[in-house]
């Protein structure tokens, strides 16, 4: 099934994390990279694979971004990745095994997060549908994020992907601001009934950041990944934080 895949990039400024992801792409005939205008050695690094047809456009969404370039695909398939997610050999092995010709319109996959390539037991990260058939998908924005909607029967695999983000803490600050000003909107504008259970927790603020303390260390076990754990617990925290204090600013403003 791998030759009849075209893998979906999304790229800006990924020079510290591109190249993980192209490595475990070697299989693919083709790839396609829709990239926001980088500035840095991403285009450089990009250029050096022959298989990569890469694309241009100003970022406007997510969504916006990913559409595009579904409209540049010719495969059956479609494999959409971000610019820090590194296929596991398992996960390559898996997909292979798949038959072209299924009733299956999609697979979501699991992921590992890891931090400064130590793979987690656990974290927030849910399964993501990244491989499916590019005539049956469409994506749309959500808060901060996009996801992919696809007709049709949907199975998980698996294996995972691992989610290994190497760019600076300060590029995970600014990133993460923005985030929360989108999802800030979310919160305010949607009413609560329509909100997942997270969602409302959030909504509350402060009790918010001290249960994802709490979730990360403690279910998801990151206390036994030693320092590892608690990095990436206090990232999710601090974002939570920040989050919190968009909230308690929008609603103030609002007054």
């Amino acid at each position: 099934m791998l030759k009849e895949i075209t893998p979906l990039i999304l790229t800006y400024n990924e020079a510290p994390n591109i190249e993980r992801i192209l490595q475990s792409l070697t299989w693919a005939n083709k790839i396609i990279v829709i990239d926001s205008y980088s500035t840095d050695k991403t285009l450089e690094i990009l250029h050096s694979y022959p298989q990569i047809e890469v694309f241009q456009k100003k970022f406007d969404s997510f969504a916006s971004q990913c559409n595009y370039g579904l409209g540049k695909i010719s495969s059956e398939w479609v494999l959409s990745l971000d610019s820090d997610y590194v296929l596991t050999d398992e996960l390559i092995d898996e997909i292979s095994a798949l038959q072209a010709e299924t009733a299956i319109n999609s697979y979501s996959v699991r992921f590992k997060y890891c931090v400064f390539g130590k793979p987690l037991r656990g974290s927030l990260l849910p399964p993501r549908k990244v491989l499916y058939k590019r005539e049956k998908g469409i994506y749309q924005d959500d808060g901060h994020a996009h996801r992919v909607v696809v007709e049709g029967n949907s199975i998980i695999l698996y294996s995972h992907i691992h989610h290994d983000d190497r760019k600076p803490l300060n590029r995970w600050l600014s990133a993460q601001d923005r985030y929360m000003v989108i999802e800030t909107q979310k919160l305010l504008k949607t009413p609560t009934s329509e909100l997942s259970l997270g969602d409302r927790i959030r909504k509350r603020k402060i009790i918010a950041p001290l249960i994802i303390l709490i979730y990360c260390l403690i279910l998801k076990g990151g206390i036994l990944d030693g320092w590892h754990g608690w990095y990436y617990a206090l990232q999710r925290v601090l974002a939570e934080i920040l989050l919190t204090i968009r909230l308690i600013e929008a609603e103030k403003l609002q007054n």
